[in-house]
């Protein structure tokens, strides 16, 4: 997948735009969300990423558009009639009864026998790797374990797309990592659309089909995580999504559907066109290109078809697996990022040191 989905749609947003007095929240959203999907939300505060999750919800009425769920338009209908569910930042778990009880509590007005009920909601916490605390208080949980109560009792109303209103932010990083795998493998075992909302780019990247990049409003790119990370359609997007390096250039033109840029402190190069998403307009515009993509040479190693650069090392910032370096490259007004893993044999260059970097164009996308 990538921008279209190829699933049958559970959800259409059509032209959706919200308007709280003169503030625009939501200005013309369209895209369509397939069915047993893990689509992500994705974009910083405040732009308008959760007011969408609520529209969808029903718990936000929206001033223009039209939102279909399962083919049918949403206009009008409740909160709890429509085919979703939604698991809140906060858990809202009810701290007075027990764990049994939290995820049951949507089911009290059902017409399920007393066994019934207990079978169903033993069910759901075994999904969730909880069956043996279903008798636990639920104050007595751990933040995780709380997570988790909330999905279980989200789920056992066997909802056609669960909504996820950031619902990590509250675990520590080891717990968030857990966590973020975990819901991955619900989600493939439950088999419904999962929307999350999120702020946080490496979260998206590991759990979505398709993450859509939200920015005041509006979606600025919608693809599957590898092409938006590897091919950004604009510099907003290539900032936002993990680290970049930009790079002055200037593009001396086209020919035979590859574009011709002198980057500063690299040299020449040729890209394709999918590497343009602004076009190819000559003149001054920037390079970006990812730590990773650039690779230290070592005594003795040669970079393939001469793509070498010099520079000097301004910072060293050793992770244990990986170290980063700040290199001012010759000629250059500021250092790039490189990540280098630590391999057995590979010595970590000291500030100051001299070093030699390959680079390939294949990776490079061009900014206008």
């Amino acid at each position: 997948m990538s921008q279209t989905s190829t699933r049958t749609p559970i959800v259409t947003l059509t032209g959706v735009q919200k308007y709280y007095g003169d503030y625009h929240a939501l200005r013309g959203i369209t895209a369509n969300i397939g069915q047993g999907e893990f689509f992500s939300l994705l974009g910083p505060s405040g732009c308008g990423k959760t007011t969408l999750l609520r529209a969808i919800a029903g718990f936000e009425d929206i001033s223009e558009g039209q939102i279909l769920l399962d083919g049918k338009d949403m206009e009008g209908v409740a909160p709890n009639r429509r085919p979703t569910n939604m698991v809140f930042q906060s858990y809202a778990i009810f701290p007075h009864m027990s764990v049994a009880e939290n995820v049951g509590f949507g089911l009290r007005k059902s017409s399920m026998s007393v066994a019934e009920k207990r079978a169903v909601v033993g069910q759901a916490l075994e999904m969730v790797g909880l069956g043996k605390f279903g008798a636990r208080a639920a104050h007595a949980l751990s933040g995780g374990q709380r997570q988790r109560v909330a999905l279980a009792r989200a789920l056992i109303l066997k909802p056609k797309v669960l909504l996820l209103d950031e619902p990590l932010s509250a675990l520590d990083k080891k717990m968030r990592e857990v966590m973020q795998v975990e819901l991955i493998k619900l989600q493939r075992e439950v088999g419904i659309t999962f929307i999350l909302v999120t702020h946080d780019q490496e979260e998206a990247l590991v759990m979505s089909d398709r993450i859509a990049v939200m920015f005041e409003g509006e979606i600025a790119q919608l693809d599957d995580p590898e092409t938006l990370y590897r091919r950004p359609k604009s510099r907003r997007v290539a900032e936002f999504i993990g680290m970049m390096n930009f790079l002055p250039a200037r593009v001396l033109g086209e020919a035979g559907g590859r574009v011709g840029v002198e980057v500063q402190g690299l040299g020449p190069a040729e890209l394709e066109a999918a590497q343009c998403p602004s076009g190819a307009t000559p003149g001054a515009a920037e390079i970006g290109v990812r730590p990773e993509s650039l690779t230290l040479l070592y005594d003795g190693q040669t970079a393939e078809g001469g793509r070498e650069a010099s520079g000097t090392v301004r910072e060293v910032v050793y992770y244990g697996d990986m170290t980063y370096y700040d290199i001012l490259l010759d000629g250059t007004p500021a250092p790039v990022r490189v990540s280098m893993r630590n391999m057995p044999g590979r010595r970590v260059l000291e500030f100051g040191a001299r070093a030699r970097l390959a680079w390939d164009p294949r990776a490079m996308v061009l900014f206008g």
